[in-house]
C-alpha cells in the first residue's frame, strides 16, 4: 500500500497517476463519457447503457475492461519472462518494464492517432497502456499500489484520517490523499489539452511517462552496476 512506500517511490507513483489521470481526462471527452483507466466508471456505464436499449454503448464499455485486462496480462507477462542477465537492478527492474511496457502501448496509440482509418484502435490500445502500468508496484506477482483507480486510496485517506483524529498519526493520510490529487490535477490537464489539440494530446502523455521510464532505466542500470562491487566487498 502506499504507506510503505519511500519517498522515491511515492513520487513516482503520483507523477504515474497523475498521468493515468490526463490520459483519462483527454479520453473521457474523446468517448462522450468512457473511460481507459477507471474501469468500475466502465462498468456501471455498459450496464445502464445496457438497461437503455444502448448495446453500442455497452460494447464500448466492455471493450474497454478488457483491453484494460489486456494491458495487465501483457506487462505481468513481460515481468515474468524478463531476463535475469539484463543487467538491471532486481529490485528495480519490475517498476522499469512496467513503465516502458506501459509507454509503448501509449506511443502505439499516439501513432493510431495520427495514421487516418486507424483512430477506431486507440481507445484499445490506450486502455491496454493504462492497465500495464498498474503492474509498476508488485509484489510477489501481487500488485500493491493501484496507479489508475483511487476509490480504494480515498477509503485509506478517510481511516488514516480518523486514525489522526483519534490520536494516530497526525499526517498518514496525506500521502493518500496526495495519490487522489495527482490523478485529479491530471485530468484537469488533460482534458484541458484535449480542447486545445486533440488526440494530439496522447503525445503530451508520452513524454510525461518518458521521465519516470528514463529516471527508472538510469537507476536500475545504476544499481546493477554497483551490485557486483557490493557482492565483492562482502565476499572479501
Amino acid at each position: 500500500m502506499a504507506h510503505g512506500l519511500s519517498r522515491r517511490q511515492a513520487l513516482l507513483a503520483a507523477g504515474l497517476t497523475a498521468t493515468a489521470g490526463f490520459v483519462d481526462g483527454l479520453a473521457f471527452i474523446h468517448l462522450g463519457g468512457y473511460f481507459v483507466s477507471f474501469m468500475s466508471g466502465n462498468s456501471t456505464r455498459a450496464g445502464s447503457d445496457l438497461v437503455q436499449g444502448d448495446p453500442w454503448g455497452w460494447a464500448k464499455a466492455m471493450g474497454l475492461v478488457a483491453f484494460f485486462v489486456v494491458g495487465v496480462v501483457i506487462s505481468s507477462l513481460a515481468l515474468q519472462l524478463q531476463d535475469r542477465r539484463s543487467g538491471l537492478s532486481r529490485e528495480n527492474s519490475p517498476r522499469t518494464l512496467a513503465v516502458w511496457t506501459s509507454w509503448a502501448l501509449l506511443v502505439l496509440s499516439a501513432v493510431l492517432a495520427m495514421v487516418p482509418g486507424t483512430q477506431a484502435a486507440v481507445p484499445p490500445a490506450v486502455a491496454a497502456a493504462m492497465g500495464a502500468v498498474n503492474s509498476t508496484f508488485t509484489r510477489g506477482g501481487e500488485v500493491t499500489v493501484g496507479l489508475t483507480y483511487m476509490t480504494g486510496t480515498l477509503v485509506k485517506t478517510g481511516q488514516h484520517l480518523a486514525m489522526a483524529l483519534t490520536g494516530g498519526h497526525p499526517t498518514a493520510w496525506l500521502r493518500f490523499l496526495v495519490l487522489w490529487g495527482a490523478i485529479a490535477l491530471g485530468a484537469l490537464a488533460g482534458s484541458w489539452t484535449y480542447t486545445q489539440i486533440g488526440l494530439h494530446s496522447l503525445w503530451v502523455a508520452v513524454g510525461l511517462l518518458t521521465v519516470p521510464a528514463v529516471l527508472l532505466t538510469w537507476r536500475s542500470r545504476a544499481l546493477g552496476a554497483t551490485s557486483p562491487q557490493r557482492s565483492a566487498v562482502t565476499s572479501s
